[in-house]
């Protein structure tokens, strides 16, 4: 019902994650990232839990592979679960469980990882690797423009109803959480609508946070 990319960029420290399903909402419980410490899809009959505590698990030194290891032999009913994970060092690691619905499959790179189920083709998730490995730019619009590739190299096998993309750098909370819950249309493309508006104004709204005085103008009535 999903398929998914993790990544991390080694220039600037950020992790982020993109993803899309024919299930609504499909960000809200599938996405997790953390700043300085890494980013989890769990998805497939997804246990949002699994997220936290992969990055639990990271944060405390386990690598992804040695993360997912524990995961699988301490989770509940994993052999229904699909797990993505990419740390600072640029390890990825992936669990697929033997009971993972449908056509799925798995591809991943240094500082990558991509995972489907329910796919159109079994190439997509190289698709999307091969698109974040090959493109240049913020770790955002890598993420999306992965997402993009792996909707034209199938996708799902049915339709895709929701999407989101979450980017982490150096504070406690999302640099970007972006999410289409619900869409009869593309959501993919709603997606890259929404970030192509956000980007710009992504970093003011940091300043913002840490220091309002040097924020730039909210650009609303009564602010000069």
């Amino acid at each position: 019902m999903t398929f998914s990319i993790v990544g991390h960029c080694p220039e600037t420290g950020m992790f982020g994650l993109a993803i899309s399903s024919s299930s609504p909402a499909v960000a809200a419980r599938c996405a997790h990232a953390r700043a300085g410490v890494g980013a989890v899809c769990s998805q497939n009959v997804t246990d949002p839990r699994l997220g936290p505590r992969t990055l639990d698990l990271i944060e405390r030194g386990a690598t992804p592979t040695e993360a997912l290891t524990i995961v699988e032999r301490t989770g509940s009913h994993m052999a229904w679960r699909q797990v993505l994970a990419v740390d600072g060092t640029g390890e990825s690691a992936i669990f697929s469980g033997p009971n993972v619905l449908g056509r799925w499959s798995e591809a991943k790179d240094r500082n990558v990882a991509a995972a489907g189920n329910l796919l159109a083709h079994a190439g997509v998730p190289q698709a999307m690797i091969d698109s974040f490995r090959t493109s240049s730019g913020h770790l955002g619009d890598r993420l999306v423009g992965a997402l993009v590739a792996g909707l034209a190299a199938g996708g799902e096998a049915g339709p895709v109803h929701s999407a989101g993309l979450l980017v982490v750098d150096k504070q406690s909370w999302p640099l970007a959480e972006l999410r289409i819950d619900w869409t009869t249309a593309c959501p993919i493309k709603a997606l890259v609508e929404a970030w192509a508006i956000y980007r710009p104004q992504m970093d003011a709204y940091v300043t913002r946070a840490l220091d309002p005085r040097s924020a730039p103008s909210y650009g609303v009535p009564g602010d000069e």
